[in-house]
């Protein structure tokens, strides 16, 4: 268990949201499917794949990491930049490439620094999308995890206790998509049509969100 994001967790943070992406890529894609392009599982596997070939393998003799954070954020913002297809690929981009411009030359981040990194990336995502809470996309899991990890570490909560409080908010979120109409995205031409269906982009969030909380405790 961490107390700060140094560049080994949140290199474990990365490949822990690979491995959520890649495990459930079919449910991201059959939600996509339903009031989208159908390919947001796909895009975001092939997006994660990319960052993860990047990473270096701590256990290799010449393994040359990111001396700091905004280093690996970057890599990860341009590479998903790059790599993602739609409107994903520029959106979860310009959240790490925010998380890089906040981390600076800090090779780790407290919670509270920590905290407000993620709220820059969710800055930049309401920036580049245009896009509220209750629009029915990635925000509605993203903005509400923010808030609740504002409010754990406000009361005193570990990082750790505060991220599994993040992670369920993130998850509420993500539910709380199901009876939205869409007004953004491809899923807003569907109108009334989209109401009933969880929206894909706050489904992968919220495995970000759980893959965060899961490195910093020590359990990825």
């Amino acid at each position: 268990m961490s107390e700060t994001l140094d560049v080994a967790v949140a290199t474990a943070w990365l490949r822990g949201f690979a491995e959520r992406i890649a495990a459930e890529k079919d449910w991201l894609t059959g939600l996509d499917s339903a009031i989208g392009d159908g390919d947001h599982g796909i895009s975001m596997h092939r997006g994660m794949s990319a960052v993860v070939e990047e990473l270096p393998d701590a256990s290799a003799a010449d393994a040359d990491p990111p001396g700091d954070l905004n280093t690996l954020f970057k890599r990860t913002g341009m590479k998903l930049v790059s790599s993602v297809g739609g409107a994903s690929g520029p959106l979860y981009g310009t959240f790490f490439l925010r998380l890089a411009a906040t981390a600076g030359d800090d090779k780790s981040l407290d919670g509270p620094r920590l905290a407000a990194a993620l709220r820059a990336g969710a800055d930049g995502i309401v920036a580049r999308g245009k896009a509220e809470l209750g629009e029915k996309t990635m925000l509605d899991a993203l903005l509400p995890a923010v808030e609740a990890l504002d409010s754990a570490l406000g009361d005193g909560r570990s990082l750790a206790d505060a991220l599994d409080a993040a992670a369920e908010a993130a998850r509420e979120g993500r539910e709380a998509t199901i009876p939205m109409q869409a007004t953004k995205g491809r899923a807003s031409y569907l109108g009334e049509r989209s109401i009933g269906h969880l929206d894909p982009g706050a489904a992968s969030v919220t495995l970000l969100v759980e893959a965060l909380a899961a490195a910093v405790a020590g359990r990825s």
